[in-house]
């Protein structure tokens, strides 16, 4: 990892599914495991680890070998997707499920904490994040319980960050269900997805969500918080 704060570093990562190309990253090189984890998830291709029959890294490339269980595979494939370029840095490619198929009746996962609360949590992100203050090219994303930080990540792509984070979580075996996502991006429709797969009760940016992931949010229960770190925090909820 270069030491220089003028620049950041930023690598393709490939990984491949039961034998077939499924991503290709444009991520910050650490936390790959974590990574192509959290990916597994996030997509639907796992539901925890024990859906993982194995993850082999290739040498010298920077690429993942992932197989897991036919059954979720062929649950992915069946899904009503979209592939569409990811809205931020990240993935060159990602599969995206239409929002209609969600859920219109979910009940609300949970609360986010006080505005307080919130920016003391924020405090903890930007203070763990080194290359995200020494560089301000660096997104990062953190997993909470609402009063510290379980998980940490940094990466280029704030689709990355978040996938690095839950991969984390679920490497660990750490429950995710009900938990606070905090991230540095704008709330993306497929930053959305992801946390509303995982179970997360609510994400919160210092930026804004886009409407996509509002409609996401609202149709899976969740709540999102835009202007957490500054001011009064716009939380977007729908209504029980």
């Amino acid at each position: 990892m270069r030491a220089d704060s003028a620049v950041v570093e930023e690598w393709p990562v490939w990984l491949e599914v039961n034998g077939e190309p499924a991503v290709t990253w444009m991520c910050t090189p650490d936390q790959l495991e974590e990574l192509a984890v959290g990916w597994l998830h996030g997509e639907g291709y796992i539901a925890s680890l024990d859906d993982l029959v194995q993850l082999r890294p290739c040498a010298p490339d920077l690429g993942f070998w992932a197989d897991v269980k036919p059954e979720r595979l062929a649950q992915v494939k069946g899904e009503n997707r979209k592939r569409v370029l990811a809205s931020g840095c990240g993935a060159v490619a990602t599969m995206l499920a239409d929002p209609e198929t969600m859920s219109r009746s979910a009940p609300l996962r949970g609360e986010p904490p006080a505005a307080e609360t919130l920016r003391a949590l924020f405090k903890q992100l930007f203070a763990a994040g080194a290359r995200y203050n020494e560089t301000g090219g660096i997104h990062a994303a953190a997993l909470t319980d609402g009063a510290t930080l379980l998980f940490h990540a940094e990466d280029i792509g704030r689709h990355n960050a978040v996938d690095k984070v839950i991969g984390g979580a679920v490497l660990a075996r750490t429950p995710i269900t009900g938990r606070g996502l905090l991230v540095t991006g704008r709330i993306s429709a497929e930053l959305a997805f992801k946390a509303a797969r995982a179970g997360v009760a609510w994400v919160a940016t210092p930026s804004v969500p886009s409407t996509l992931a509002v409609t996401i949010a609202d149709r899976s229960g969740m709540v999102l918080v835009g202007r957490a770190v500054s001011g009064t925090p716009h939380v977007h909820k729908r209504d029980a």
